[in-house]
C-alpha cells in the first residue's frame, strides 16, 4: 500500500556515474542504492557502510552495452536459450523513472513509501526499438525497495496486447565476496539442479563451495539461502513466481576470456540469481506477473 511521506524521509539524487545518468535512492538509515537508467541496472547497494554488490572495474559504460556486475535484468530471454540477443534486450536499453498514480496526484517525487519500504520505480514499454527484437506489447517495471539492511528488487510485467506472450529471464545479481575460495552458500540442499559445466542433473548438497568454473541452475528453494563470506552473512530470498536459482562464478580460466572482467575478478564475486530458465512463463493478453529477489544483511 502506498503511504504518504515527508520529504526528509525520501532522498533521490540524480547524478552521473561513469558518464551514465543514474538515480541514487537513500533510506533514512543511511543505506543507499545506485541505479543506472541504462538497463535499470542496479550498480551499487551500500548497507551497514559496506558495498554488497560486485561491479567489475572493467565494465563498459557506453549506454548501449550490457554492464558487468551489479544486477542486470535479463528479459525476455535468459542467456542464449532463444532467438533474441543473449539475455534479451532489457539490460541494453534506456529505462525511464515511473511515477505511480499516487505520486502523480500527491507528491511528484521520484521516491515513495510503500508499506514500510522506501521505493523507486523505472519502466520500459513497447517501442519501435523493442518491436525490432520482440513483437509483443508489454510494460515492465522495476521497483527498487529499501529497508534497513534489506534490498528488494521487484519486476512487474503487464501483457499490454491481446495475444499471449512467453518469457524467461532473471535478476542476475552479482554479490561481492572477499574470497570466493572461502565463500559458502547454504539452503539449496536436496534441490534438483542442472550443472551446466558438466551437463548433468543431480541434487544440491548441504553446502556449496566454489573452486573453478561453477554454473548451476537449481529448482528454487522455498526457504531463504545464506551466503557466508568471512564474518559477513547475507540472506537471499526470491518469489515463488521465479522457479529457478542460478549460481555462477566463471573461475579463473573463463574469467580470463571475459574482456570486461579483471583477471582476478572471479575471486571477488558470486552470482545468485532469481531466475526463470528451464521453462517459460506464459502471460495472456491483459494479465500481469510479478517476481522479486530480497537481500538482507544479517
Amino acid at each position: 500500500m502506498l503511504t504518504k511521506s515527508t520529504p526528509e524521509a525520501l532522498t533521490v539524487e540524480q547524478l552521473l556515474f561513469q558518464g551514465q545518468p543514474c538515480l541514487k535512492l537513500q533510506h533514512a538509515c543511511g543505506d543507499h542504492v545506485l541505479v543506472a537508467l541504462h538497463g535499470a541496472h542496479v550498480l551499487s547497494w551500500v548497507s551497514a557502510g559496506q558495498e554488497q554488490l560486485y561491479l567489475s572495474p572493467k565494465s563498459t559504460f557506453d549506454g548501449h552495452s550490457a554492464i558487468r556486475g551489479g544486477v542486470p535484468i535479463c528479459f525476455p530471454q535468459f542467456n542464449q536459450r532463444g532467438p533474441l540477443p543473449k539475455h534479451g534486450f532489457a539490460r541494453n536499453l534506456r529505462w525511464h523513472p515511473y511515477l505511480h498514480p499516487y505520486q502523480q496526484q500527491q507528491t511528484h517525487q521520484l521516491a515513495y513509501l510503500e508499506d514500510e519500504w522506501t521505493c523507486l520505480s523505472l519502466r520500459i514499454e513497447t517501442s519501435p526499438e523493442t518491436r525490432s527484437y520482440w513483437d509483443q506489447a508489454f510494460e515492465l517495471i522495476l521497483t527498487v525497495q529499501l529497508q534497513p539492511s534489506t534490498l528488494q528488487l521487484k519486476l512487474s510485467l503487464r501483457n499490454a496486447g491481446t495475444t499471449a506472450l512467453t518469457f524467461t529471464g532473471a535478476l542476475h545479481t552479482y554479490l561481492r565476496v572477499d574470497d570466493i575460495g572461502a565463500t559458502r552458500l547454504l539452503g539449496l540442499e536436496g534441490q534438483p539442479v542442472w550443472d551446466a559445466v558438466r551437463d548433468c542433473h543431480e541434487y544440491g548438497p548441504s553446502t556449496l563451495y566454489f573452486e573453478g568454473e561453477f554454473d548451476r541452475v537449481f529448482e528454487a528453494s522455498a526457504k531463504p539461502l545464506q551466503l557466508l563470506d568471512g564474518e559477513r552473512r547475507l540472506q537471499i530470498e526470491q518469489s515463488q513466481s521465479l522457479a529457478h536459482t542460478v549460481v555462477w562464478n566463471p573461475g579463473s580460466v573463463r574469467c580470463a576470456s571475459l574482456p570486461d572482467m579483471t583477471a582476478d575478478g572471479w575471486k571477488q564475486m558470486l552470482c545468485v540469481e532469481a531466475a526463470q530458465v528451464l521453462t517459460s512463463i506464459a502471460l495472456a493478453g491483459g494479465q500481469t506477473w510479478q517476481g522479486w529477489q530480497r537481500l538482507r544483511v544479517l
